[in-house]
């Protein structure tokens, strides 16, 4: 593809990709407290804090938003290049991308200025985009090494760390309305919830990406963390996140080994 089989729509979504990426960028700057607002660990008052609900990570984790963010930047500007415009993978994905980075930047301005039954409706939405943007990617050939990084792996990436997040987000929200005897019962939910993850992580694992698995498990190792080592502890399930890391982690290498077998 070259510039001269473009299409007028395409430059349009090309600029729609950037004003994403923008909404996105301010959206953080807003909703993290940069300027002058409330810092996530305390939004909510304080119910997305590493420590308030037994499935929410350790707050090393949340550093993996840099690397997400700067492969966001970094597509964005890569897909505005005139070479791309005419790209049949970028106006296959760009638009589905474009989404995913506006329900990333309202779920900060929803965790900031709203509630939060409403941040776990956001997040479950970003969550569904995700899914079908990168289900669109890794169903097309990449178009190169570039394209391959920018556009599975920063996807991958993403979607491996908001699958962990959703849980969180959603565990921080019933922790708030379910009664106080529910905690009692605690361990038990928290295992069956992480087997559930671990089975959709090895689901994403099989198709031999590793994006999405490093993603993951990253976020259930600091989990891990969180639970082992700080409260509310509990050692089944900062055990059984260790396990689902491992497990994910195992398909993902078995996985890519027989791709590349094949190859």
């Amino acid at each position: 593809m070259n510039v001269a089989t473009s299409r007028s729509s395409d430059l349009t979504r090309q600029i729609a990709v950037l004003a994403a990426t923008g909404f996105m960028l301010v959206a953080a700057m807003v909703g993290t407290g940069l300027f002058g607002g409330t810092a996530v660990q305390d939004l909510q008052d304080g119910a997305l804090d590493a420590d308030a609900s037994y499935l929410a990570p350790a707050r090393q984790a949340f550093s993996i938003w840099s690397a997400v963010y700067l492969g966001l930047i970094a597509y964005a500007i890569w897909q505005a290049l005139p070479g791309q415009r005419a790209s049949e993978r970028q106006r296959r994905l760009g638009w589905l991308i474009a989404v995913t980075e506006v329900l990333n930047g309202l779920w900060l301005v929803a965790a900031q200025f709203t509630t939060l039954p409403l941040t776990v409706l956001v997040i479950v939405l970003l969550l569904v985009a995700l899914s079908i943007t990168w289900r669109r990617a890794i169903m097309q050939p990449s178009e190169g090494v570039v394209s391959a990084v920018l556009i599975d792996g920063v996807t991958g990436l993403h979607l491996g760390w908001v699958t962990l997040a959703t849980v969180a987000n959603t565990a921080a929200w019933l922790t708030r309305i379910l009664p106080a005897g529910a905690e009692d019962a605690a361990d038990v939910w928290g295992v069956v919830v992480l087997i559930a993850v671990a089975a959709i992580g090895c689901g994403i694992a099989w198709f031999g990406r590793v994006a999405p698995s490093l993603a993951l498990c990253w976020g259930l190792s600091w989990l891990a963390v969180g639970r082992l080592t700080d409260q509310p502890h509990s050692a089944a399930i900062g055990t059984a996140a260790v396990g689902a890391a491992a497990l994910i982690a195992l398909v993902t290498v078995v996985r890519v080994v027989q791709r590349l077998r094949r190859r």
